[in-house]
């Protein structure tokens, strides 16, 4: 059995004096694992960084095996955010969830893809790059069956002034329709609604709204919760977010 895809590397966990297993994202086996022989040596470091984009080799006797990779550099990720702890954070957690939530060989190129622009726009440090990583978590919770509905409000059908989420239907609820129950509504950032800015504070937002729903149905049953890389950047961004409003205060 023998296959070659491009793939981004999700993680890496020794394996023996010499060897990895790699945790690699590919465009048309989904996540999936090998083992990488010397994967521990100086040549293969550089590469085998989390968020790297790689080309990979997959050989194995039997489908079901394990196997082993031969993994040969595309484009280094990781080495280009060393300068930049919040990029660095978001790649990092990003990687940790799709290792954690993804089923192992289940193929989902519309996944790779979205993940492989979020990894260059991390690279590129273009604008905005934090509201794409957002967007990039809903698409993921689209992916494995629990999308969000956020293009009308779930009480009256209105497009208008969508300002929160209901927490047991995904849905979401006008500021009008909501007002009664807005204590036990999500907030909905303006950005995922068509607004053309998006602050800390609300891409914050955005992120304890995709987390709420990660931790209930992707992770549900899951006593460790979100992936402690996610928490990194959250408390990196959180840190930004009161620098921020200390010097507009001032």
């Amino acid at each position: 059995m023998e296959w070659h895809d491009r793939a981004i590397v999700l993680g890496v966990r020794p394996h023996g004096e010499a060897s990895v297993i790699a945790s690699l994202l590919t465009t048309g086996h989904g996540r999936h694992a090998g083992l990488v022989r010397g994967g521990r040596s100086r040549r293969h470091a550089g590469v085998l960084q989390t968020g790297n984009i790689v080309a990979a080799r997959w050989r194995a006797r039997l489908p079901d095996h394990l196997g082993t990779f031969v993994i040969e550099p595309e484009e280094a990720v990781a080495s280009a955010l060393l300068g930049d702890p919040m990029r660095l954070a978001c790649l990092a957690s990003a990687c940790a969830l799709a290792e954690r939530t993804l089923a192992d060989r289940l193929p989902c190129e519309a996944l790779f893809n979205a993940t492989e622009m979020l990894v260059r726009q991390l690279r590129l440090g273009v604008s905005h790059w934090d509201a794409a990583y957002v967007r990039w978590e809903l698409g993921l919770l689209n992916v494995l069956g629990y999308g969000l509905d956020l293009k009308r409000c779930a009480l009256t059908g209105s497009t208008e002034e969508l300002v929160w989420v209901s927490p047991r239907s995904g849905r979401a609820v006008s500021a009008a329709a909501g007002e009664p129950w807005k204590g036990k509504l999500l907030d909905l950032p303006g950005f995922l609604v068509g607004a053309p800015e998006a602050r800390a504070a609300d891409v914050l937002a955005g992120l304890r709204l995709s987390g709420y729903f990660l931790e209930r149905h992707a992770l549900a049953g899951e006593p460790t919760g979100l992936p402690p890389a996610r928490q990194r950047f959250v408390d990196l961004l959180s840190g930004q977010s009161t620098i921020c409003s200390g010097n507009l205060d001032s």
